[in-house]
This record gives structure tokens, C-alpha cells and sequence, in this order.
């Protein structure tokens, strides 16, 4: 993770309403939370933990972010608040992961609205300004229209003779429904010849070796908008904590990932075959590179059943309402065989791969009985019990939390014949006929030929454990597929960005 670029003695200095600052964040506690709000009706909070990983790197692109702001003029301000200190305020807003960032907007302190873009200083301040200016900026000559294209990594401009044309209008919808890149209408017929636009139509310009634009002239919101996210990404982006957003964020939902250390010597020949492949995909599947000597990627290779010495490696997944993973039949890393996996893939013609631990010798030594890829349908679809199952990650601390209450709940009925209490790693071991989105994640197999499956949904302790088993799954069960999406879990697949305390 890179650390922080704020400084470990920062000066301080003092606002208009005696509020200090850190490189032009405003530095915010109960005391003088509604003071910064009456001062600063517009205000982005982000609610933090100094051991935060995530928050320390998100710091340098915060301050950035205020530092640019100020420096335009702007009435917004960005402010941060240390969560664990200010634990009231926390709790207040309902703080439940690290960071959570909040938009404060006309001073009013209730319900803010939840910050959704990356976390890069541009992005951040894009989105800000769509929250309190127009959607879309309008462009009255070609030099506004030209600064705004060289001032961002990614901008869209409407081109419109009549802008109060059905078309400017499903337009400036689009630009409304898109945070994280800056929108511009013009009309000037200078501009229309400047860009060689023929008719009304909306041109993204993307900042690559040299100027990439990609034309649409199909104008409605609903295709505008995959227009746009289909186009705004790079044909092959690395996955970083600034980048998870947009990556998860966009409409492609099937992702091929290339494992590889950048130090490597044939780093750019493996890069040249990816994105040889890549062209051939576009709009269909979304080219990813993870450098796999990144400590704060191991977790992404673990997910795969990775290690760095097995990299490099290509693996590919669909994150749809089920996440699915494929690898590829060989290793060797080239356009050809990237296209053909890719081809395979797009035809539905790709297994899905499974991974499994050995089955241990000793999995039912104890009360709590292991299980893995190989043994889990033997054991948990045993018509004759009744079997109750963890589904956790070893590094997950809501996992950790439950261990001793589920290794009670395994003494408890160990000697009774019809129930038994299994956990499964689910970072190493995955089925077909069970999809886990969160850790940990608690399911219920009845005994019957039926294969039926509950979702346990009630407290997590020995007594609502105990209560669900007696019961026969009924109290604190729901069907299969009807988890409290709102649960403090530990979400899985590469939801990074954010740290659950």
C-alpha cells in the first residue's frame, strides 16, 4: 500500500471559523461539526482511521483534490474526520467501514449523500462539481472546448446546433446520471469543425498517447450510457485502489486478469500480447493487469488460488449475479492463446474452474468438521443429516470473531447423530451448487434428497445458533438467495476499497 504523503507533524493552520486545516482539508470533530457546516455549506467528509491502509493511500489524492478546488476558486470543502476519536460522529452517520465519505450539501447535515466515484484527486473533484454545477459545462468557443479535453484523463462533449433539441436534452440526462467525468455541450460551428463532427451527435476524448475519441451518434440516455462506460476505460487498465471503482463500477461484468510483476524482464512483451488481444474484445470482456508483487494484491491471488511464484498467470471471471472463474487450458502467455481462451469464453464453451483443497485425513478429528471442494457434497447433502456450515476466509475479522462461538456451537452437538457443524475456507475451496458473496457466510443443508438450502439470517450467537438447529432451520433461516444485503460482512472479490473495522 503506499503510504500517506501527509506529513507525521502537520502544520496546522486556522480557518475563517477557527477550524484547522491539513493541506487544505479542514480537520473536523463534534465540537465544531456544525460550525464547519454553516461556514461550508458544501463539504466532503471523509470519515477515516489512522491505520487505515486504504485511507492512508487515499490521503495524497484528498489533499490533492483540496488543494485544486481552492485553488479554482470553489466554495467546496473538503474536511475529514478521525473516526476513531470521534466515535459519536461516526456513529451518527452511520459509519460502518473505512473510509465512508459523505457529501454535505447546503449546509444540511442530514441524510448526505454517499460518495460513489475513484479516488483519484480528479474524480473526486469532477464529482463534486456535478453535485453542485450543471451536469454538463457549456462550451461557448473551441478554446473552453480544448481546455476542457486537456485538463482530463476523460471528457464527453455533446455537440448540438440546438441545444434545447430532444437530443441536448437526453444528453445533459446522461451527463446527470455520470459522476466521475466531466460533460460539455457545444453548439459554436467552429467547434463542429474544429473536432470533424459531421451532425449533433457526442464524441469521449480520451487522453492516451496521443488523443483517442470515440464518436456515438445514437442519442438516448440508456445507450449513451454504456457508450460512455464501455469507452471510457483504457483497452487494458491496471487494478489499483484508485482504479476499483471504475473497473467495478462499469458495465463490462467479464473480467480477464493478467498476474504479472512488473519487474519483470518480459513485463512489456506479456503487456504488448494482452493488449493484442484485447482489441478483439472490446465492449465484451475488460482487460485487467494485477502486479503480483504488490503485497496489497496477495489477496487477489489468493482468491484465484494464486501464488507469486505462479505468476505470470491469466484467469478470467464473470461477476454477474453469480461470480464465476475460468483458467485458461495452457500458460503460456500469448495473443493467440488469449484470443482463443477469450473466444471460448464469449461462445460458452469454458468449464468453470473450482478449487479444492485435499481432503485432511484427519476433517472429522473434531467437533467442527473441515470440509473442502472434494468432500462438500458428500457431507453437506447427506440425506440422513442435518448439516450446518461457516463458509469463511481466514483473514476475514467477522470470521475470526465467530470462530469460538461456532467451535461451542460444534461441542454442543457433537454426540448428536443427525446435526453436524462444518466450516469450509472458502478462499481456497469453491462448489457449484453454492455461491458465497460475503464472509462469513452461514448455510443450513436439511436432511432429505431434496438438496435444499438455508441461509441463516439470524443472531450470531450460541443461543440464536442453538435455537436455528433445534428447530430445523426455521428460526433465523431464510431461503437460499435472501441474505440481508445491508449485513456487516466482509464482501469478497476484490471490494478493497473500503476497510471494516
Amino acid at each position: 500500500m503506499r503510504s500517506s504523503a501527509v506529513p507525521l507533524f502537520p502544520a496546522l493552520i486556522a480557518t475563517a471559523a477557527d477550524i484547522a486545516e491539513e493541506e487544505d482539508v479542514l480537520v473536523l470533530k463534534k465540537s465544531n461539526f456544525e460550525e464547519a457546516l454553516k461556514t461550508y455549506p458544501n463539504m466532503l467528509v471523509e470519515f477515516y482511521a489512522p491505520w487505515c491502509g486504504h485511507c492512508k493511500a487515499l490521503a495524497p489524492e484528498y489533499a490533492k483534490a483540496a488543494g485544486m478546488l481552492k485553488a479554482e476558486g470553489s466554495d467546496i470543502k473538503l474536511a475529514k474526520v478521525d473516526a476513531t476519536e470521534e466515535s459519536e460522529l461516526a456513529q451518527e452517520f452511520g459509519v460502518r467501514g473505512y473510509p465512508t465519505i459523505k457529501f454535505f450539501k447546503g449546509g444540511e447535515k442530514e441524510n448526505p449523500k454517499e460518495y460513489s466515484a475513484g479516488r483519484q484527486a480528479d474524480d473526486i473533484v469532477n464529482w463534486l462539481k456535478k453535485r453542485t454545477g450543471p451536469a454538463a459545462t457549456t462550451l461557448t468557443d473551441v478554446t473552453q472546448a480544448e481546455s476542457l479535453i486537456a485538463d482530463n484523463e476523460v471528457a464527453v462533449i455533446g455537440f448540438f446546433k440546438n441545444v434545447e433539441s430532444e437530443d441536448a436534452k437526453a444528453f445533459i440526462k446522461t451527463a446527470e446520471a455520470v459522476d466521475d467525468i466531466p460533460f460539455g455541450i457545444i453548439s459554436d460551428d467552429a467547434g463542429f469543425s474544429k473536432f470533424e463532427v459531421a451532425k449533433d451527435g457526442v464524441v469521449l476524448f480520451k487522453k492516451v498517447k496521443n488523443h483517442h475519441r470515440n464518436f456515438n451518434y445514437i442519442l438516448n440516455k440508456e445507450k449513451l450510457l454504456t457508450f460512455i462506460k464501455s469507452n471510457q476505460l483504457p483497452l487494458v487498465i491496471e487494478f489499483t485502489e484508485q482504479t476499483a471503482p471504475k473497473i467495478f463500477g462499469g458495465v463490462i461484468k467479464s473480467h480477464i486478469l493478467m498476474f504479472v510483476p512488473k519487474t519483470a524482464k518480459d513485463f512489456q512483451d506479456k503487456m504488448d500480447q494482452f493488449k493484442k488481444a484485447a482489441e478483439g474484445f472490446k465492449g465484451k470482456i475488460l482487460f485487467i493487469f494485477i502486479d503480483s508483487d504488490v503485497d496489497d494484491n496477495q489477496r487477489i491471488l489468493e482468491f484465484f488460488g494464486l501464488k507469486k511464484e505462479e505468476c505470470p498467470a491469466i484467469r478470467l471471471i464473470t461477476l454477474e449475479e453469480e461470480m464465476t472463474k475460468y483458467k485458461p487450458e495452457t500458460s503460456e502467455i500469448t495473443a493467440e492463446n488469449i484470443i482463443t481462451f477469450c473466444t471460448a469464453f464469449t461462445e460458452g464453451k469454458l468449464k468453470p474452474h473450482l478449487m479444492s483443497q485435499d481432503i485432511p485425513d484427519d476433517w472429522d478429528k473434531n467437533p467442527v468438521k473441515v470440509l473442502v471442494g472434494k468432500n462438500f457434497e458428500e457431507v453437506a447433502f447427506d440425506p440422513a443429516k442435518n448439516v450446518f456450515v461457516e463458509f469463511y476466509a481466514p483473514w476475514c475479522g467477522h470470521c475470526k470473531q465467530l470462530a469460538p462461538i461456532w467451535d461451542q456451537l460444534g461441542e454442543k452437538f457433537k454426540d448428536n447423530a443427525n446435526i453436524v457443524v462444518a466450516k469450509m475456507d472458502s478462499t481456497a475451496n469453491e462448489i457449484e451448487t453454492v455461491k458465497v458473496h460475503s464472509f462469513p457466510t452461514l448455510k443450513f443443508f436439511p436432511a432429505g434428497d431434496d438438496h435444499k438450502v438455508i441461509d441463516y439470517n439470524g443472531e450470531r450467537t450460541l443461543d440464536g445458533f442453538t435455537k436455528f438447529l433445534e428447530s430445523g432451520g426455521k428460526e433465523g433461516g431464510a431461503p437460499a438467495g435472501d441474505e440481508d444485503e445491508d449485513s456487516d460482512v466482509c464482501m469478497i472479490w476484490l471490494q478493497s476499497n473500503f476497510t471494516i473495522p
